[in-house]
């Protein structure tokens, strides 16, 4: 079992991305998946440059022919050892506007293609009863909040599903868990669609990318006598 599936992966200084570059450097062949060619690209030639292995997969995370041949391709020759689900669909509005087709889509993008991406994990991981599956949550996990109807919705959706996958697999020896990012992520993202929050907030008012792929870590190597399903992050100067 020296296979990684990490679906959600985008620019190199994402949280996916460095997920995947972590779990490289452990050792195993990370199989990174994404919507974009040439980020998978970089990403796997920064990987190899390191000493790793990696593989770029373009796959939709909504598409359920997409993830069955990501991970038929991934496990061909043996189960994973961990399937990380880092997909964000990040979808604002007020409930009183939202078209339903914007409702479902959210929905599909951060709850329907979560229950694909662990349904697939866990078949290929059951014969062997062992493994990793590992969710990336929000504070929308957790709490509603005015304006984000849809958003808050999906992620609460994933949170229960992953709490239900782990009492469903944990004693045939899988290990589901799920990660709450409460905050902003000191990325790309941030800091090339929003300098002015970048700058505003700082370095200590944004949460850590090493940090957070810590946690991914910390999970990873945990011993079945001693599992935990959830973590929480958040900056020191978080209000929550």
């Amino acid at each position: 079992m020296n296979t990684a599936i990490i679906i959600g992966v985008g620019p190199l200084n994402g949280l996916g991305a460095q997920l995947c570059r972590r779990f490289a450097h452990l050792g195993l062949h990370v199989h990174a998946a994404g919507r974009t060619q040439t980020s998978l690209d970089a990403l796997v030639s920064l990987i190899e440059s390191e000493g790793g292995r990696a593989s770029a997969c373009v796959t939709d995370a909504t598409d359920e022919a997409q993830i069955i041949s990501l991970f038929d391709r991934a496990c061909a020759a043996g189960p994973p050892a961990l399937a990380l689900y880092n997909v964000g669909n990040y979808t604002p509005g007020r409930i009183s506007e939202m078209t339903a087709e914007y409702f479902t889509a959210g929905w599909q993008g951060a709850c329907f293609s979560g229950f694909l991406f662990a349904r697939e994990a866990v078949r290929r991981m059951q014969p062997g009863g062992r493994g990793t599956i590992l969710f990336t949550g929000a504070s929308a996990s957790l709490r509603g909040r005015a304006d984000f109807g849809a958003f808050n919705s999906a992620k609460a959706a994933l949170r229960i599903m992953a709490q239900a996958l782990a009492k469903e697999v944990g004693p045939e020896g899988i290990h589901v868990g799920h990660i709450i990012i409460d905050g902003v992520i000191d990325g790309d993202k941030v800091r090339k669609r929003y300098p002015e929050y970048a700058e505003q907030h700082g370095v200590d008012g944004m949460i850590n990318i090493d940090g957070i792929v810590d946690a991914y870590e910390f999970l990873y190597r945990q011993e079945k006598a001693a599992w935990t399903f959830e973590l929480d992050l958040r900056t020191a100067t978080e209000d929550w």
